[in-house]
């Protein structure tokens, strides 16, 4: 009985899964089409859409939400450190490594 009950746990996360990837392409595709008409509320709704599935894609794969974050913050200081044009041309990283660090506060 554990058996049949693991393997239909794991036929549904590997669904789910590939419905979060797929819902990835279809949240970047809108992405572009709002940049395109210039509707900010468009986009504001395609990042956080993407964001969201990032973390829920992570968590499917094993990968507490805790666990992203602190990878993001190192992915920052990392990009910081190495001079990223971003960084270098507008201070992007460091912006938002500092609004990260602040709202855990």
């Amino acid at each position: 009985m554990f058996g049949v009950q693991q393997d239909t746990g794991m036929a549904k996360n590997i669904r789910v899964i590939e419905w979060i990837k797929a819902d990835l392409l279809a949240s970047l595709s809108a992405l572009f089409k709002a940049m395109l008409r210039g509707s900010e509320e468009r986009v504001l709704d395609a990042l956080s859409g993407i964001i969201i599935l990032c973390y829920v894609l992570g968590r499917r794969l094993g990968i507490g939400y805790t666990r992203m974050d602190l990878k993001l913050e190192s992915k920052l200081r990392q990009g910081i450190e190495e001079d990223h044009e971003v960084e270098r041309w507008f201070g992007d990283l460091s912006a938002l490594l500092s609004h990260l660090t602040e709202r855990k506060r």
